[in-house]
């Protein structure tokens, strides 16, 4: 494809790195749901806080370097041929939609790094089910309800701008 940056490996006409970001959902989300049943039904605590912490950190520096890639070479040249991208109108499908995916995607990066830093700050080494646990299952759906939904809307987002 003719875009600037790397072309993804998906066949479409999205970048290396929103491919990147796209396909880590599926990772991260599954992971993150298998993760809280390992710690709510098998009551592995130090699997979870592990994971977790991958993820986190996984999905922190994958979301820098999409930044990087976004803010170096942008993402309309390359949504522009989508049926759904309207140039003349500001508020076409593709940016209503993205614009919805980063209501959820930026309260989800404070969300999560709330429930990282207070679970670190609060969890006995090894982690175990102690009194913080209560405001940490609160926190933590919350966190992975949002997260679920950043993923959706990210999904439209893409399919919207560089699928159709």
């Amino acid at each position: 494809m003719n875009f600037p940056g790397i072309d993804g490996f998906l066949g479409n006409r999205a970048s290396f790195m929103l491919d990147v970001v796209f396909t880590a959902m599926f990772v991260i989300v599954p992971t993150m749901a298998w993760s809280i049943y390992q710690v709510k039904y098998k009551r592995r605590y130090l699997l979870h806080k592990r994971v977790q912490l991958g993820l986190a950190l996984l999905l922190l520096v994958a979301v820098v370097l999409f930044e990087i890639d976004v803010r170096l070479h942008g993402w309309r040249e390359r949504a522009v041929a989508s049926p759904f991208y309207d140039a003349r109108w500001a508020y076409g499908m593709v940016n209503w939609s993205l614009w919805i995916h980063l209501v959820f995607a930026v309260s989800t990066f404070f969300l999560w790094a709330y429930v990282v830093l207070q679970a670190l700050r609060h969890s006995p080494i090894p982690p175990t089910q102690e009194q913080y646990a209560r405001n940490h299952r609160f926190w933590a759906k919350l966190a992975s309800l949002d997260m679920a939904l950043t993923a959706v809307t990210g999904c439209t987002f893409y399919a919207l701008a560089f699928i159709v």
